[in-house]
């Protein structure tokens, strides 16, 4: 299978999902190398180096795309089957920005408080050990921690012509910012538009559930990607496949809404999968089910709820699409 390189130029980021002419057309089955990126656009590379100095908000979350992917009609399943992702530089950079975060005041939550201080951090890769560094700003600890490679943004444009910043998550997908986003698995979207118009980005080399600060341990990254198309059966919100789960994604707010929604389409799949009667699906589900935040830190919260498929019958979603998509990713690795 050929690999299609794309570097974008800082001309070429998009800052929205819709609203953005296509940066490349592509046909199903095509494996992507792209470059992204950090949520900083690279302008934090030093502790001194401040976001409310740095980093102007509108422009946050550069996306490398869209691709225009032919012969992708409104109702049709975007698949993306995500191979690899590799840090692109040699260290990324994590923010306390203020009144941005889950454990202070914003501008949704509103409150008489100071902000937070605003500090960064940098963390160093270590290639050879695959670790990044977190070195404390106000002690002497420092900690090596595993790299875990994901991606923060991925999504398709919206419907009815709506243009949606690259910080929000919603049912196109977006800015869900959850780790399970991550070489192995495959993202399955509904297309809302001729060609879906999907871009990625957000680089995380880590991040914990939640994001808790607002920032993960953000960082250019090299993404290869096989997009494919399943022509119908649009899914309402995203849906993810792994080797060991099938996960849906919500978001909203309040927290429990974005919970709610995964919740209802992971009902409505489990309907497809097994056949199962909604009061059914329901009940098992409430049985089995593992249900991590993804963030409570964007416009929109989100929650992944994921049922561990060694306690189920086999199952083919999509005509078994994410084998044979992991079986193709083998040749590229």
């Amino acid at each position: 299978m050929d690999v299609v390189e794309v570097v974008p130029s800082v001309e070429q980021y998009a800052f929205t999902f819709g609203g953005v002419a296509p940066l490349r057309r592509v046909t199903p089955g095509t494996a992507l190398r792209v470059w992204s990126d950090d949520a900083f656009c690279g302008v934090l590379r030093k502790t001194s180096d401040l976001s409310s100095e740095k980093v102007d908000l509108r422009f946050v979350n550069p996306q490398t795309g869209p691709f225009f992917v032919e012969g992708a009609e409104p109702g049709d399943t975007l698949a993306l089957h995500f191979v690899a992702m590799e840090p692109a530089r040699d260290w990324g950079a994590s923010a306390a920005i203020p009144f941005f975060g889950g454990l202070t005041g914003t501008d949704r939550v509103a409150t008489l408080q100071d902000p937070l201080p605003d500090t960064t951090w940098i963390y160093e890769l270590d290639r050879a050990a695959n670790t990044v560094t977190f070195a404390a700003r106000h002690t002497d600890l420092e900690i090596a921690l595993p790299v875990e490679p994901m991606l923060g943004t991925v999504g398709v444009a919206p419907p009815g012509g709506e243009v949606r910043s690259s910080l929000v998550p919603e049912r196109f997908g977006g800015n869900m910012d959850t780790p399970q986003m991550r070489p192995g698995t495959t993202c399955f979207l509904g297309v809302n538009v001729e060609g879906a118009l999907f871009s990625v980005g957000d680089g995380h080399y880590r991040q914990g559930e939640g994001e808790a600060c607002g920032t993960a341990v953000e960082g250019a990254m090299t993404t290869t990607v096989i997009v494919e198309l399943v022509k119908g059966g649009a899914p309402a919100w995203p849906r993810l496949e792994d080797d060991t789960h099938w996960m849906t994604v919500g978001s909203s707010r309040p927290l429990e809404d974005a919970w709610r929604i995964g919740q209802v389409e992971l009902v409505r799949w489990f309907g497809e999968l097994y056949g199962l009667h909604p009061m059914d699906a329901y009940q098992l589900l409430s049985q089995i089910t593992e249900t991590p935040i993804a963030n409570v830190v964007d416009a929109n919260y989100s929650a992944v709820v994921k049922a561990r498929k060694t306690l189920l019958p086999r199952a083919a979603a999509y005509g078994g699409l994410h084998d044979d998509l992991r079986r193709r990713a083998a040749a590229l690795l």
